[in-house]
């Protein structure tokens, strides 16, 4: 009894010496805060970007910027929207109607579709744009082998 005894007393001792160690560092000085800034050798400021405009006779790669921004304000302005809306918003602003494509607006049953398929045939390339209840998305991709950029069905551009 008297060897537990005799533990529990130093077990109490060396955790009033923790303690007063402890206390020791919270009563000090306080702990230095960082702080955060501009280094030494600062860094450079982003250039501003220019505002994309078509670049006829160039590729693909070289269109997009101008392409993604003229579909992503369609899309704030309007939604989906229609294929005509879509592909007339592109001439309007330089893109040849000739060298686009569209997917229906609405399905066999008539039913409005959930997303609109278009493209740009540019080169060899593609630029692939796509509105759906997610927002807008673009892509460049290869022609396909049967010379065109969408699969599956597309509507005439009659219009």
């Amino acid at each position: 009894m008297a060897n537990r005894t005799h533990r529990v007393g130093l077990a109490a001792i060396g955790s009033a010496i923790v303690l007063a160690a402890l206390a020791g560092c919270i009563g000090g000085a306080p702990m230095p805060v960082p702080t955060y800034g501009p280094t030494a050798t600062g860094s450079p400021s982003p250039k501003p970007t220019a505002t994309p405009v078509i670049r006829p006779g160039q590729d693909a790669e070289a269109n997009k910027p101008f392409f993604d921004m003229l579909n992503a304000a369609y899309f704030a302005q309007r939604g989906i929207g229609t294929g005509e809306e879509l592909i007339n918003n592109l001439v309007a602003n330089g893109f040849t109607k000739a060298d686009m494509e569209v997917t229906p607006d609405v399905t066999a049953l008539g039913i409005a579709v959930d997303s609109i398929v278009f493209s740009v045939k540019i080169k060899e390339e593609c630029l692939i744009g796509q509105t759906s209840g997610q927002g807008y998305t673009g892509v460049i991709a290869p022609v396909l082998g049967t010379g065109k950029c969408l699969i599956g069905l597309t509507r005439p551009i009659d219009f």
